[in-house]
């Protein structure tokens, strides 16, 4: 019997040897939803302050033009703009020179928008235009 009892409590061991070794530590993750409230947060303010001159950019702005800019960010009265290329960099700052530039300001009074600056850049990977993929960073 004490054979037994013995065979009995080295199993008994065995297995709870077994249950610590195989059993795997979770952290504490944070809910998603705080992340995703978080993000869409700053993309809402984002949006309020750009929101109003993105409607006008497009409504102004050559189709053309538009797939080779981005409008990147307003800050102190100036909203800088991403052109991809030096041709269309060109074409973008003659067209804002012969007028252009004052039609938007005109058009978004309380944006507190100022000036436009260009400045070469992409916003997506890729060089060909098919293989464009967003880049966030």
């Amino acid at each position: 019997m004490t054979m037994e009892l013995f065979s009995q409590q080295r199993r008994d061991a065995e297995l709870r040897r077994l249950a610590r070794v195989k059993q795997t530590q979770r952290e504490e993750i944070a809910p998603i939803s705080d992340t995703v409230v978080g993000f869409f947060k700053s993309v809402e303010k984002r949006h309020k302050k750009l929101g109003k001159i993105s409607n006008m950019w497009t409504r102004l702005v050559p189709q053309m033009l538009q797939e080779h800019c981005c409008l990147e960010g307003l800050s102190k009265g100036t909203l800088t703009v991403l052109v991809d290329s030096s041709p269309h960099l060109y074409d973008l700052k003659q067209l804002l020179l012969a007028g252009l530039e004052k039609q938007i300001l005109l058009a978004c009074p309380g944006a507190g928008l100022r000036r436009i600056a260009l400045k070469p850049g992409r916003w997506y990977d890729g060089a060909n235009p098919q293989d464009r993929k967003l880049r966030f960073d």
